[in-house]
């Protein structure tokens, strides 16, 4: 009798992964969001407070929050827009490069706008166009990190550009402190420096246009549910939004206010406030640096995104209790150390968590766009909640704001656990 022997079943090769991103295109992408962001940032942290301080001395808190929130309200609405205008086009250009150097172009508009103005209304209507413009380049940024990057790298890369946002806030209150003499300069050469970095970023990157007819026409309706995300259909990435909204509403109240916190508590005024916000920047980055670095490579090498989020979120948070607690400029700086620590371990890890969880590849930039509702909302929204909230006790209650941002902090990161498809 003869016997067959069955040969051994094929043994399944796992996939091999993605070959990583040149470094060209990740020092570009580098750069393009340190300049977009220090086109946006600057005027949110430093000089947007100046310019409203030296027109409206009397009333600088209240309008300042008109200010930024009609921006804001702008910047919500056009993000998502735009990623979906994005993820259409069928351009020769590509379906990214447009939208990157046009956003820059009119932001860069904008700002001349604000620079030039001298009433609350010419701010408010120059500081919305800037948001529109930049808005459109920071939803099609966003996205490239699901474009290029593979996912053995995005929480590296997610983590160095997670640090030009910081990086962004140092270059841009350097300059402020620099040029605070000359309204024209504050505001229009970190414009410059913006538009010129994303412009490196479109020459070097490779694009392709949309395939045409792949998406149906983009319709008002289809807008309009752009806002709505179904809970049970895509309950990770609803529940990351609702996390990273809570946080960035803490991350907030620093950035918008404290400008009139070392003027109001610390002794400074308008002339030198950029001088103390430079200094509280530099130590708020050496700590964002090393967050930043530890909490992107070990995320990288661990393969776990939402602890990191969730000690984070708890640091922001303790940092922000102790702001509202200093009593001195000294103390003051401790707690931007220990803000800068936790922001930048979040950043390193946010970014590549909301990447994980996207409902469609498809709508990257659309979604991402969404996503970054999360972080732009709580700029509309911390200027108008501030105003009652300052006013507990007479006015200019800051403790009572900072404390307030603890507490939605600490909520954000614990609902981070609820996103179930990530570790």
């Amino acid at each position: 009798m003869t016997t067959i022997q069955s040969r051994p079943a094929a043994v399944q090769q796992p996939a091999s992964p993605a070959p990583d991103a040149p470094t060209r295109l990740i020092v570009a992408m580098a750069l393009a969001q340190l300049g977009a962001y220090l086109t946006i940032l600057t005027p949110v942290v430093v000089t947007m407070a100046i310019r409203v301080a030296q027109i409206a001395p009397d009333s600088k808190a209240s309008a300042l929050g008109t200010v930024l929130s009609v921006g804001a309200v702008l910047a919500l609405i056009g993000n998502p827009f735009f990623g979906a205008m994005s993820d259409r086009t069928t351009s020769r250009f590509g379906r990214r490069r447009p939208w990157l150097i046009g956003g820059m172009l009119l932001g860069f508009a904008g700002l001349l706008i604000v620079a030039l103005g001298g009433s609350v209304l010419a701010l408010t209507v120059g500081w919305a166009i800037a948001q529109l413009g930049v808005n459109a380049t920071l939803s099609t940024l966003t996205v490239l990190l699901s474009d290029q990057i593979p996912s053995q790298q995005r929480g590296k890369v997610s983590g160095i550009l997670g640090l030009m946002t910081s990086v962004a806030i140092l270059v841009g209150s350097a300059l402020a402190a620099a040029l605070s003499g000359n309204a024209v300069l504050m505001f229009m050469v970190p414009a410059a420096i913006g538009v010129a970095t994303v412009a490196l970023l479109v020459v070097i990157l490779k694009d392709r246009p949309a395939e045409k007819g792949h998406f149906a026409p983009y319709r008002f309706s289809e807008f309009l549910r752009t806002f709505y995300i179904h809970p049970r259909r895509h309950p990770d990435f609803a529940w990351n939004i609702v996390s990273r909204f809570l946080i960035w509403m803490g991350l907030a109240c620093v950035t918008t206010y404290q400008s009139y916190l070392l003027i109001d508590r610390f002794g400074y005024t308008t002339d030198n406030v950029a001088n103390g916000i430079l200094v509280a920047t530099l130590i708020t980055t050496v700590g964002l640096v090393a967050g930043s670095t530890f909490g992107g490579i070990l995320s990288d090498r661990t393969g776990m995104r939402k602890p990191f989020v969730l000690g984070a979120g708890m640091v922001i948070a303790a940092s922000l209790v102790i702001i509202a607690l200093s009593s001195s400029f000294s103390v003051f700086l401790v707690a931007c150390a220990i803000f800068g620590v936790g922001e930048g371990v979040y950043l390193a890890v946010d970014l590549a968590l909301a990447t994980d969880v996207l409902p469609n590849p498809d709508d990257a930039a659309k979604d991402m766009g969404v996503m970054n509702i999360a972080n732009a909302l709580p700029q509309s929204l911390v200027p108008i909640l501030a105003a009652p909230i300052l006013a507990i006790g007479g006015g200019s209650n800051y403790s009572a704001l900072f404390l307030s941002g603890a507490v939605v902090a600490v909520v954000g990161s614990v609902l981070v656990r609820m996103v179930r498809g990530a570790r």
